[in-house]
């Protein structure tokens, strides 16, 4: 027997905290169907390890969900990818003496094997280990002997695969050819999370060449089922377990075995009984693997709300990965998803599942490392037990009883073969009903299946005219909504355009204000120095006025006193030569009266004189006045210099001007289309496609003409190829297969 989980013991070193399941998102891209009939609805941000998922329709941008997890995958990640990311970290672990299980989750057809098995490159140009697309199983294996043989440790490596199916345990690589084989499951008494299944084959592999032929091996066994999601599509869980032992020496010469194990589980198909399209028998099979899943998911959604109980008991599946959930095994789960949206529903329902699973906590521990001695005695123990059982079954060879016994059963058969010739009896009149009953039903069952095909062929027709109505209709829109496009460029240019020019024009009226305002001020000051000039130049030309009229007046005075002066020397002149002559006469009698005439004829000439002065020092003055003019008249051109100046600082600095900034848009011709695209109306689209459908057809009988003698056995079909680990089985011959098609295309 193998024990599926290895035991641990208090001794063992315990991490003090415990350890969350790492859950891995991966997101396959787009098949040939779902790029025709469907859209992408998930967004993988890998460095932000999100996944964004549009619940909505293609154009509804607001309803989206967002996930965060340890690791995200897009549609572009290669195989080698996922593997260093995920498993390499772990396979370090277990070299390390941990228990560690790494499951993949998901619906049929989003890569669960792909990424757990992989498959062969078709060119057969690589080794398996080298291939690109050489899934976990053969990587981890390629590495496990890589890195030990590195490390010159002495070591073994076992592999066993276990199939649960319809909730049956079945051996992979048991070297028996019974198929059907059980399994049973039991609880390991040394570990109380631990489960041993009696009687699973571990195959010891000695080199990294033998995987292959492992894997080859296990697949043959596999079974496989047509869904509508994937041609081989496995509808089982596969269990594939790594057991390491390896010998390490302490500082004392004593021989310690470490022993590390590695679950790698592939989970079988997550979707519903409707969305797988099994039927019959497949249901049934889709109804036990939904049953196993979903008790995987009471007990994850248990685990995270932290409930007493966790029904583990409740399917085999569960009680095989118990260690793994919640126990001392380091787990990492990759989901699988599928970006298009006929797959919304099991897209949502899966990263919810592992959502959920996210917050469940482990607690690792290493295994205990055991010694030569204790190894060896467990061995022995292993090897007694077994020669026991052997010895009990070949002491009991044959089957002993005695004759009444015999005599009994030997009566009971009689009475049996009566029975059992009776009871024909009655089978064959029942099948005689049966097959009256089945002919008339089978012909109205035809007459039926006739009418469900004219109404299917109908259907299909009108479904063909929707397809192409709306076809024509997206192609219209797109048309318009590329129109649609150009116009909204266009207006954008041409808002630039006029936000520029309204730039333009606010930079020249801001301008014009200012000029204006400066204007003003600058008239209103010219005002003030031109009234101040005409002020002075009042006060000037009156000045020149009193100043002429001055001059006029001394002037007057100046003539008259010289004339009166002339006047009196004359009549001086002329009384002196009569008062000479008389003096003559009368000098004696006159002399003193002269002299009195003389003395007021010399005061009166020294007052003239005093005015005379006066005269003169007016004329002084006057002069003196002329240098004041002059004074002013400097004055005058100095206050025109510097009216001069501030008309030019005025025109050059305070008066603005509208300077170039180079952003005014040009003037430029706009292209766009200048017509709308027009639908057709249904009736032109319905008479187009029955034109198309009338060419194809022509076109058709055309080829079958042309290559009727074509051997349709040498055909390729994409649809049947087969990874290179499955093996093709011919379960049903080619009458079931016909009829099951013919009854899926009714239904």
């Amino acid at each position: 027997s193998s024990i599926m989980a290895s035991h641990n013991t208090s001794g063992a070193k315990r991490e003090e905290k415990g350890r969350n399941i790492q859950v891995v998102v991966r997101c396959r891209p787009f098949n040939t169907m779902e790029r025709k009939s469907s859209y992408g609805v998930i967004d993988c941000d890998q460095s932000r390890r999100e996944v964004v998922v549009k619940t909505g329709g293609i154009n509804d941008k607001a309803s989206r969900k967002t996930y965060t997890f340890d690791m995200v995958f897009g549609p572009a990640a290669k195989q080698i990818d996922v593997y260093r990311s995920v498993v390499c970290p772990i396979l370090d672990e277990v070299i390390m003496g941990y228990n560690c299980t790494v499951f993949a989750y998901g619906q049929t057809g989003t890569g669960k094997t792909f990424t757990m098995e992989g498959e062969r490159s078709p060119d057969e140009q690589f080794t398996w280990e080298e291939d690109p697309l050489a899934g976990i199983i053969p990587r981890t294996l390629h590495q496990i002997f890589e890195k030990l043989s590195e490390n010159g440790t002495e070591f073994s490596v076992k592999v066993s695969l276990l199939e649960i199916y319809n909730e049956e345990l079945f051996d992979l690589l048991s070297p028996s050819e019974d198929v059907s084989e059980r399994l049973q499951l039991f609880d390991d008494p040394r570990n109380k999370r631990g489960v041993v299944v009696k009687g699973l084959e571990e195959v010891t592999v000695h080199n990294k060449d033998e995987v292959y032929q492992i894997l080859e091996r296990g697949a043959a066994k596999r079974r496989t089922a047509s869904t509508l999601m994937n041609a081989y599509s496995s509808r089982s869980h596969s269990v594939f377990s790594v057991t390491i032992h390896m010998k390490e020496i302490t500082l004392d010469g004593e021989e310690l075995v470490k022993i590390g194990k590695l679950n790698l589980v592939d989970l079988a198909g997550s979707e519903n009984i409707g969305r797988s399209g099994a039927v019959d028998k497949r249901a049934r099979e889709a109804g036990n693997i939904n049953q196993s899943l979903l008790t995987l998911g009471r007990v994850i959604t248990a685990l995270v709300e932290k409930r007493p109980h966790v029904p583990y008991r409740e399917s085999k599946l569960t009680r095989i990965l118990q260690d793994s959930l919640g126990g001392r095994t380091k787990t990492s789960i990759i989901a699988t998803v599928s970006p298009s949206s006929s797959n919304l529903e099991e897209t949502l329902s899966t990263l919810e599942y592992a959502s959920r699973a996210k917050n469940i906590m482990n607690k690792p521990e290493v295994n205990q490392k055991l010694t030569k001695r204790t190894l060896i005695k467990e061995y022995t123990e292993e090897i007694e037990r077994l020669k026991r059982d052997l010895a009990a079954t070949r002491d009991k060879n044959g089957v002993y009883l005695s004759s009444e016994n015999y005599e009994g059963m030997m009566g009971q058969i009689t009475a049996h073969e009566e029975q059992i010739a009776e009871y024909t009896d009655r089978i064959a009149a029942i099948e005689e009903e049966l097959k009256k009953v089945g002919e008339s039903g089978f012909q109205i069952s035809l007459s039926e299946l006739a009418e469900t095909s004219r109404n299917l062929q109908q259907t299909k027709e009108k479904l063909n005219q929707e397809e192409f109505i709306c076809s024509a209709l997206t192609s219209a829109q797109e048309s318009l909504y590329n129109t649609a496009g150009q116009l909204l460029n266009t207006v954008d240019s041409s808002t630039s355009d006029v936000s520029g020019l309204h730039d333009k024009l606010d930079r020249k009226k801001k301008v014009e204000k200012h000029n204006k305002q400066i204007q003003q001020s600058y008239s209103q000051r010219m005002e003030g120095m031109l009234d101040n000039m005409q002020r002075c130049v009042q006060e000037h030309g009156t000045k020149h006025r009193d100043m002429l009229s001055g001059y006029s007046q001394a002037i007057g005075k100046v003539l008259g006193f010289t004339q009166g002066t002339l006047k009196a020397d004359y009549l001086h002149d002329y009384c002196y030569i009569d008062l000479a002559l008389i003096l003559c006469f009368f000098f004696q009698s006159v002399e003193t009266h002269c002299t009195d005439q003389l003395c007021k004829a010399k005061e009166e000439l020294s007052c003239q004189q005093k005015a005379l002065k006066q005269a003169l020092t007016a004329v002084q003055n006057q002069i003196l006045d002329q240098t004041v003019l002059d004074q002013q008249e400097s004055e005058m051109q100095d206050h025109m210099e510097r009216s001069r100046k501030l008309l030019n600082r005025f025109l050059q600095d305070e008066l603005q001007q509208d300077v170039p900034t180079g952003t005014t848009p040009q003037r430029r011709e706009f292209v766009y289309p200048r017509q709308l695209v027009k639908s057709r109306t249904r009736i032109e689209l319905l008479e187009i496609l029955r034109g198309q459908e009338k060419q194809e057809e022509e076109e058709e009988e055309e080829d079958e003409d042309k290559h009727s003698q074509v051997d349709h056995n040498l055909v390729f079909n994409e649809n049947k190829r087969v990874p290179f680990f499955k093996v093709s089985r011919g379960e049903y011959d080619i009458t079931t297969l016909t009829a099951e098609a013919v009854i899926t295309d009714v239904v």
